[in-house]
């Protein structure tokens, strides 16, 4: 199939302007620039190993603390996948992948079923990782779920260093982004018995 599944997506509320471009059949091509350095981190991470070209700019309320700016940027990327994947046709739809990152260890398993839920399980060893709180982790994850119509089950199975579970979370959940969105030559029209996702 030779659409292009690309998308562009802003954002401008009180507390973030965000701009991100998307495209889901790319090299791994990242600009990042959130003011979050490691969130910054991660996401040139999930573009990389889900061969996503992503660009993404924020310029968010750091004064208070990066909440807003992680949760928002998660809503974007989500309405960007959503919209670059289109009505889903020929696509594998799910996807499963286990992600090493030294001593840590996560499982991701992903459904575009376009219903959005994760399933989260993680603790952290410790609050911070650089400038990013652990516990935004799971908001940026529910929140592009919920945008990208995405069941998503991520869970952190080892580790004892915060910086290696947060980053094998995130290459797994780009393992599996990668492998669901990609097409299948075996599937004919929309992959589900209702006809529609």
């Amino acid at each position: 199939m030779s659409e292009v599944r690309n998308s562009t997506r802003q954002r401008k509320t009180g507390e973030t302007d965000i701009s991100v471009s998307l495209a889901l059949d790319g090299a791994g091509k990242a600009e990042i620039d959130t003011g979050v350095g490691f969130f910054d981190h991660m996401l040139d991470g999930f573009a990389r190993h889900g061969l996503l070209d992503l660009k993404v700019t924020c310029r968010g309320d750091l004064k208070i603390d990066e909440h807003h700016t992680v949760e928002d940027v998660g809503i974007v990327i989500g309405q960007a996948i959503a919209e670059a994947v289109g009505d889903k046709a020929g696509i594998r739809r799910f996807g499963y992948a286990y992600a090493p990152m030294d001593e840590a260890l996560s499982r991701a398993a992903l459904d575009f079923s376009g219903r959005g839920l994760l399933c989260f399980r993680a603790t952290f060893s410790r609050e911070m990782v650089g400038d990013l709180s652990t516990e935004l982790v799971e908001e940026f994850w529910r929140a592009l779920v919920s945008n990208a119509g995405i069941t998503l089950h991520l869970d952190l199975l080892a580790g004892s260093n915060a910086h290696h579970q947060v980053e094998s979370l995130c290459k797994a959940a780009a393992l599996v982004v990668r492998a669901a969105t990609r097409f299948d030559p075996d599937v004919k029209g929309v992959p589900s018995t209702k006809g529609v996702l």
